[in-house]
């Protein structure tokens, strides 16, 4: 079954802003963390997912769980950016359940196995621009057997500032699109949607 969103599904107008003047009040004050916004799923890319009639699928343990590890701990010039689920990793393995939830594909019990280690992840505010990279390893078991195991590559670029308060805010809200555009590279995968079929 499609996925239909409704034109009036939307949050008020004042929650977009919500980062911006988080992000300031830290910057003024001089204080950090800053927390990542929520993920929000790709609506079409899992209506293609669910078209090609995934099988059942877990998720295991998303790589690395160090929440000190460098792909873990992403900085804002002087801000340091933090997941709200402790860590990036648990982050995307967050992600990635939520979205196979919305498809009906996600089952903790299911013998396929989705594995997800992540390799680079950064935001750069730049100076007029930003950019994001994310690598991410995902591996495909079904039982004892690999179906899949390949590096999926995401970018992203955003309109970014000299001036702190409008960059930090900036690349705080590209966040979760980065993580967006991973996951919508994953399920337009050929190989990806092979291996997790039924």
């Amino acid at each position: 079954m499609a996925i239909f969103r409704s034109h009036h599904d939307f949050r008020p107008r004042a929650f977009a802003f919500a980062p911006v003047v988080l992000a300031a009040v830290f910057l003024t004050a001089g204080c950090a963390p800053l927390m990542a916004p929520p993920y929000a799923a790709d609506y079409e890319a899992l209506d293609r997912l669910e078209a090609t009639r995934p099988g059942m699928v877990a998720i295991a343990k998303a790589q690395p769980t160090d929440p000190e590890d460098k792909v873990n701990t992403l900085s804002l010039r002087r801000a340091r950016l933090v997941s709200p689920s402790g860590s990036f990793a648990q982050y995307l393995e967050d992600a990635l359940m939520r979205d196979l939830g919305e498809i009906s594909a996600y089952d903790p019990k299911a013998t396929t196995r989705i594995a997800a280690r992540i390799l680079v992840n950064y935001i750069d505010l730049g100076v007029i621009n930003g950019s994001g990279r994310m690598d991410v390893e995902v591996t495909v078991m079904r039982e004892a057997t690999q179906r899949l195991r390949k590096t999926y590559r995401a970018e992203t670029t955003f309109d970014s500032s000299y001036a702190s308060i409008v960059a930090v805010p900036a690349g705080q809200a590209a966040y979760p699109r980065l993580v967006r555009a991973l996951l919508r590279t994953v399920y337009a995968d050929p190989q990806f949607v092979a291996a997790i079929g039924r």
